[in-house]
């Protein structure tokens, strides 16, 4: 496809526009990612088909935790991970597997986000699946595989097979640098990338990335001593040790974001604050629950109490984002100051930053004013400190049908909005994303759905309150920076929706910028 519309325009046949608007943008995916052998998989045997959550072929043998995945990757073989479902705690694992391989979860569970993030094959929501971790087996259909056997899984289609099947490495030609070449001299809505670590924003940055929309701090806690000081600050009693465990976690957290800086040099960086619920932190199995009582000095039933106090019955809408911060206002100055930190080191290198810092879930203006009057503050006394300044700004996630209902309002304070379209998309429908793929399938096939929300922005009804809210921000601060961070940054039909709302920027995982700077330019073509 790449091949034939370039050709075609060096021979003059067509132009520079209807060169770029041959190209099918989601296609992109196959030049970028390993494809199975087409001889092999003619004879392969599908075992289940789940959801084609993060693009790709992979295969290796069954594993089914994390510390397995590791363990096994550093002994040389190659593993599936095989979960449930995901979570935060899992991501050393994800990490060093081939693939992931879910029986729960949608196109933006935890495991779907992290893996197209990570560039790793990833199917979630097949529910045939029947995992039984002690025994470590999967049963598919009355079939039942080992830990050690072998599976190859398609994150472009969403199926599963049996045994190995040989995959073929992606390579890039000239061809699609033309073509990309070609989408930055038309598009006028720019790509950033969601990025979490230095490795994700240089392989960004590669693929054309010019900054970076969304920066998961939570996702930079899920290493050896980071993990402990962050589950101390969690278990912490009292607000002084609390603050001792953050100021622990504070060098981790500028080291992560200078990494971050350097990568995305000239270019402007969005950081989220901490967002999600703190009980994904703690260990909640007995043995580790042990193992942190040992490691902080008190009786493992302090432990269990904590957890057991962190329980919340839906907390996705619980205690997490804007409203941690607001509780604790400690987390958000160490994280202030190891963001804008960060800059200033940068700064003295030479190296040129722009930090944005985003307050999540806000759903009331003055949530997200009494983070902004911590930052600003934080922000005052650290450069006080050091004798040395930089610019930054200070915005937030809009990702409550609330927010964007009263954007002019918020608008008053926050200097750009970043559409987080997965919560969003989740708040307006009244569909869990994590749990969707149980009746996905059949509202599909019966039409009452014309695709998933979660992959396909609905237009006419979260879109709405995107354009409404880019509107009505804008009636206060004309100059408002409006973006998207959700997973909709990357799907064709959703950029292009952007562009027309007037967005000035996409952001989506390093492996679907391509995808999204053709989608730009086309959207840009079509006006």
């Amino acid at each position: 496809m790449v091949k034939i519309a370039v050709d075609l325009l060096r021979q003059g046949v067509i132009d520079e526009k209807t060169a770029l608007q041959r190209i099918e943008p989601n296609k992109l995916d196959e030049l970028l990612h390993p494809v199975f052998d087409k001889a092999a998989l003619k004879k392969a045997n599908v075992l289940v088909k789940g959801l084609p959550a993060s693009p790709g072929a992979a295969t290796g043998q069954i594993v089914f935790f994390a510390d397995d995945a590791a363990a096994w990757y550093k002994g040389g073989k190659k593993v599936v991970l095989v979960r449930i479902e995901t979570s935060p705690e899992d991501l050393a694992g994800m990490a060093a597997a081939e693939g992931i391989l879910t029986a729960r979860g949608g196109m933006t569970s935890h495991a779907a986000v992290v893996a197209r993030g990570m560039g790793k094959c990833c199917v979630s929501g097949a529910g045939a699946l029947i995992i039984d971790y002690k025994k470590k087996t999967v049963e598919v259909d009355g079939k039942i595989l080992k830990e050690g056997d072998f599976i190859s899984i398609n994150g472009t289609t969403g199926q599963v097979f049996e045994g190995q099947i040989p995959t073929q490495d992606p390579e890039l030609t000239g061809d699609f640098n033309e073509l990309m070449k070609l989408a930055d001299k038309y598009t006028k809505m720019s790509v950033r990338t969601n990025a979490d670590t230095p490795k994700d924003a240089q392989q960004a940055r590669t693929f054309g990335a010019v900054g970076i929309g969304l920066c998961r701090t939570e996702h930079m806690f899920f290493e050896g001593e980071k993990i402990k000081a962050m589950r101390e600050m969690i278990l912490a009693e009292n607000t002084e040790t609390r603050k001792l465990a953050l100021s622990k976690l504070l060098p981790f957290q500028q080291a992560d974001f200078e990494g971050i800086f350097r990568a995305m040099a000239g270019y402007p960086v969005t950081v989220r604050l901490l967002d999600p619920p703190l009980h994904e932190f703690v260990p909640h199995d007995s043995k580790g629950q042990q193992e942190l009582a040992d490691a902080m000095g008190v009786d493992v039933h302090v432990v269990v109490q904590r957890v057991e106090a962190l329980h919340e019955s839906n907390p996705m809408l619980g205690h997490r984002g804007c409203r941690l911060g607001n509780t604790y206002p400690e987390i958000t100055e160490m994280q202030t100051r190891a963001i804008l930190g960060a800059a200033l080191k940068l700064k003295e290198e030479g190296v040129v930053t722009y930090p944005e810092i985003m307050v999540p879930l806000t759903g009331i203006l003055y949530e997200f004013s009494e983070q902004e009057k911590i930052i600003r503050s934080t922000a005052a006394q650290l450069f006080a400190e050091t004798g040395n300044s930089i610019e930054y700004k200070v915005g937030t996630m809009i990702e409550i049908p609330r927010a964007a209902l009263t954007a002019n309002r918020i608008a008053s304070v926050a200097e750009f909005f970043s559409f987080g379209t997965n919560d969003l998309t989740q708040m307006t429908f009244g569909y869990s994303r994590d749990d969707i793929a149980s009746f996905l399938p059949i509202y599909l096939e019966k039409k009452i759905l014309k695709f998933d929300p979660f992959q396909v922005l609905d237009q006419n009804g979260v879109g709405q309150l995107v354009r409404m809210a880019t509107e009505r921000g804008r009636t206060v601060r004309p100059d408002l920076k409006c973006g998207i961070c959700g997973e909709h940054g990357g799907e064709p039909s959703s950029v292009k929706f952007c562009h027309r709302v007037g967005l000035n920027y996409v952001s989506c995982s390093p492996y679907r910028v391509p995808i999204a700077r053709v989608a730009a330019a086309q959207a840009a073509i079509e006006e």
